[in-house]
């Protein structure tokens, strides 16, 4: 079959299928692309052609910045438990790199995206040609070398002849739970557009399965060994639970053995927030429940987490308990001297739960852990409903949120002082309502990947909480909404500066520095004037999104009510103040602090950090020998 490299692709592309459980997915739903002159004739040119060939083979999307797409991308995969996701394509040079912060994020999520570069020319005929980089060392460097690093996969087709094995490896990658992350497939512009004489068969419909690996019998009575001595065993649900769809085998297992189960921010969900057995939110941004529960823990059972230092608190948060660590991925189950089960996470709980039957926990710690959740959430009420003026605090609009969405809606939101927020507070009611991105916690990250979210479950009202940090970063894909027609209800936190950073300045004795948005006073040559005049409503509805404004808490929650009855991308405008704090769940984040200085508020900050780092582990106790 004579085609171009890029037609085959794009063909390629639309016949993959993944398959779990016997269940079949198309492996790519679409693909987003901004054209340039890198892959307008290539990559673009192919895509037009098949959407008159075959319609909704391979659906385009137009998106408006490069690292949005991948975003959306991201966010496609992640609701849809890793099964299906996006292709993303640029031009060269400023194009691919826009993707490059995408690329990362999604491989530090484990999040699968594929990510298709226009790249220089092979044959060097023009070199160099508009936007490339040249490199005296070695001529083979071009721009896309940069997604190397914060690729699972990468590889570059210079030859038509390349292309089958470069895409089969792209795919084992994206499909494998335990490798998966951003696939970077660089294609020369001049490559693209070349004929080749392809073998049908490259084309076939093609199903990758998706393994549930079970876990080895040794390795599964070591884990058991370790839980059957334990008085006070926590459970810490990772992300893992949510994709492999384990959280009923996590039910099941927890409420057999009396296991508290705490959650981090991928894996919150795990559990509904009135299961007498959730901890809620566990780590630096933990709830007191799950605090108190994991400090006190002398097992740890870990399923699905990478054990990163929010889900730790830099490593402060277990004592010295012993580690049990269920994960799809060798490397992270191997973390923290841990027993290492090797497996999916569904297939590892039903292992457990079998092995550990006729065990439990005391009742004293089944009730104790049951008091602890239900004074949290006293805590949460509370926090919803503070009555603060003149402006309402940030926790009260988020109960305003939560309570006006329904429990299959979702929630998204990455960057800010809102994630914490989120964690800690939000009640959640389905294993998909809650979507942070909190492992790179990349600002810009909340529209794109609230459009992704919602493309991937239309059926769903989908909430983009941010703040106007994140909104002023990337803000582009409220028109990719408002073209696609895609019903995303915006809230925007309006408090004038980065309200996260900020707070976490005082701690850190550089109070508030470089945090607000203000003019630069005439007086004292520094950022510390009058608050900036800038009306963010006003810029989304230049982008031709309907807008609501909201003073008070009552009017919000009529905002919500109304944006949820509104068929397209809506608006709803929200102003608090930065400084009330949410409830503080009473674990710490090491963050380092300057150890000479002037100022008092450094020296006294200084003088907490080094109380606080007394309490860190290095988390190297071996685990009990049978």
């Amino acid at each position: 079959m004579r085609l171009t490299v890029a037609q085959a692709l794009v063909r390629f592309l639309a016949a993959q299928h993944s398959e779990r459980d016997g269940v079949e997915h198309k492996l790519f739903a679409g693909c987003f692309g901004i054209f340039g002159h890198g892959n307008v004739a290539g990559i673009g040119q192919a895509l037009y052609e098949a959407e008159l060939r075959e319609p909704g083979a391979l659906p385009y999307h137009q998106s408006r910045n490069e690292q949005a797409m991948v975003h959306a991308a991201a966010a496609f995969a992640r609701m849809r438990n890793r099964l299906s996701t996006l292709a993303c394509t640029s031009s060269i040079g400023p194009g691919a790199t826009n993707m490059v912060t995408g690329a990362a994020l999604a491989t530090v999520n484990r999040l699968p995206v594929l990510l298709l570069p226009g790249d220089v020319f092979a044959t060097r005929v023009a070199d160099p040609v508009l936007q490339q980089l040249e490199d005296p060392r070695a001529a083979d460097v071009s721009v896309n070398d940069a997604f190397r690093p914060v690729s699972r996969f990468f590889d570059r087709v210079w030859r038509p002849e390349q292309l089958p094995s470069a895409l089969l490896g792209a795919m084992r990658v994206l499909t494998d739970p335990a490798e998966t992350g951003a696939v970077t497939v660089a294609l020369p512009q001049d490559v693209q557009a070349e004929a080749f004489d392809w073998p049908e068969e490259l084309f076939a419909h093609r199903v990758w399965h998706v393994p549930r690996p079970v876990p080895e019998p040794a390795a599964l009575a070591r884990a058991v060994a370790a839980i059957r001595g334990a008085r006070r065993p926590v459970l810490v649900a990772g992300g893992g639970v949510i994709y492999s769809e384990a959280t009923e085998a996590l039910r099941r297992l927890a409420e057999a053995t009396g296991i508290p189960v705490a959650e981090t921010q991928a894996g919150k969900g795990s559990l509904p927030y009135d299961h007498p057995l959730a901890l809620g939110a566990t780590g630096a941004t933990g709830t007191s429940a799950a605090v108190h529960m994991c400090r006190e823990a002398d097992v740890v059972i870990g399923v699905g987490t990478r054990y990163s230092d929010f889900t730790t608190a830099s490593r402060s948060a277990f004592g010295d308990a012993v580690f049990v660590n269920l994960n799809v991925a060798a490397f992270d189950a191997a973390k923290h001297a841990g027993v290492s089960v090797v497996a999916d996470a569904r297939e590892g709980l039903g292992a457990l739960a079998e092995a550990l039957t006729g065990w439990s926990v005391g009742d004293g710690y089944r009730e104790e852990a049951r008091r602890l959740a239900a004074e949290w959430d006293e805590t949460v009420e509370r926090a919803y409903h503070l009555g603060h003026g003149p402006l309402p605090a940030q926790s009260e609009v988020i109960g305003a949120v939560n309570d006006v969405s329904d429990p299959r809606d979702v929630v998204v939101c990455a960057a800010g002082s809102m994630p914490g927020e989120l964690h800690k507070l939000w009640r959640t009611r389905d294993p998909k309502g809650y979507h942070v991105e909190y492992g790179y916690s990349c600002m810009g990250y909340e529209i794109a990947g609230g459009l992704g979210a919602k493309m991937a479950a239309p059926d769903r009202d989908v909430f983009v909480m941010v703040g106007d940090g994140s909104y002023l970063m990337m803000s582009s894909e409220l028109v990719t909404a408002v073209q696609e027609g895609v019903k995303l209800i915006v809230v925007l936190v309006q408090n004038h500066g980065f309200a996260s950073i900020g707070a976490l300045s005082e701690t850190v004795g550089a109070p508030r520095f470089g945090t607000r948005y203000r003019y630069r006073d005439a007086d004292t040559g520094r950022l510390d004037g009058d608050v900036l005049p800038v009306d963010l409503a006003a810029n989304a509805a230049s982008l031709g999104v309907p807008v609501l404004r909201a003073r008070t808490v009552q009017e919000l929650r009529a905002a919500l009510q109304d944006a949820k009855a509104h068929d397209g991308p809506i608006l709803v405008h929200v102003e608090t103040d930065p400084l009330v704090p949410a409830p503080d769940g009473g674990a710490w984040w090491d963050v380092p602090v300057a150890e000479v200085s002037t100022m008092d508020a450094t020296r006294q900050a200084r003088k907490s950090y080094e109380a606080a780092k007394v309490n860190q582990r290095p988390y190297l106790t071996p685990p009990p020998q049978r």
